[in-house]
């Protein structure tokens, strides 16, 4: 089967694989671009997982500010100053600056979440659901669901990205590390909002 070469340099601009694995892709897809997409995304993943061990030291702060009401401050870090410095990555970081913004997380992982705190979330939704009558055997299954749902809301990795509800934060993050080939790590931010305080 041939394939355009215009849906081949489209592919590989949105995956950031070379031209050859994009071709092979749209030809194992019977050239549906978007069957040809989903595969190169699920393997760029893959590939951004096992980059997710090297260090990350060099990267960008960056702010947004929102209606001069709401300002979010991020650091989001990579491996060398040379992708720190591309457009991609730039606009990565105010992407996601402007997300924490829009969505005010508490945490940018589950990582983060203290012991006590998600023992007293786990105290308490273990307690609603006896009072609810629930089976004893079924509360822990219930109470694990409840928690990863509450923390999913908090965390910022976790959380659908505003720009594109479909995915999350953390794999818009992930596809990142797949397109520019390195360790991505979102470090810190802090969020103000006029007339609120923590």
């Amino acid at each position: 089967m041939s394939v355009s070469l215009e849906e081949v340099k489209k592919l590989k601009e949105l995956t950031g694989v070379g031209l050859s694995d994009a071709k092979v892709a749209l030809v194992e897809a019977d050239g549906n671009f978007d069957a040809a997409l989903e595969a190169m995304r699920k393997k760029g993943l893959t590939k951004a997982e096992k980059k997710g061990d090297r260090e990350a030291r060099e990267g960008l702060v960056d702010a947004y500010v929102h209606s001069s009401r709401i300002g979010a401050l991020v650091e989001v870090n990579c491996e060398t100053d040379f992708v720190a410095r591309t457009d991609d990555f730039k606009n990565l970081v105010h992407d996601v600056a402007m997300h924490i913004a829009a969505s005010n997380p508490d945490y940018v992982s589950l990582d983060d979440v203290a012991s006590d705190v998600r023992e007293a979330k786990t105290a308490e939704f273990s307690e609603k659901a006896r009072a609810e009558g629930k089976p004893e055997a079924m509360i822990a299954q219930i109470v694990d669901g409840q928690i990863k749902k509450y923390f999913a809301e908090k965390c910022l990795l976790e959380q659908p990205f505003i720009k594109n509800p479909d995915q999350t934060v953390g794999d818009l993050v992930k596809e990142h590390i797949a397109r520019l080939g390195e360790n991505i790590v979102v470090r810190q931010f802090r969020r103000i909002e006029l007339g609120v305080s923590d």
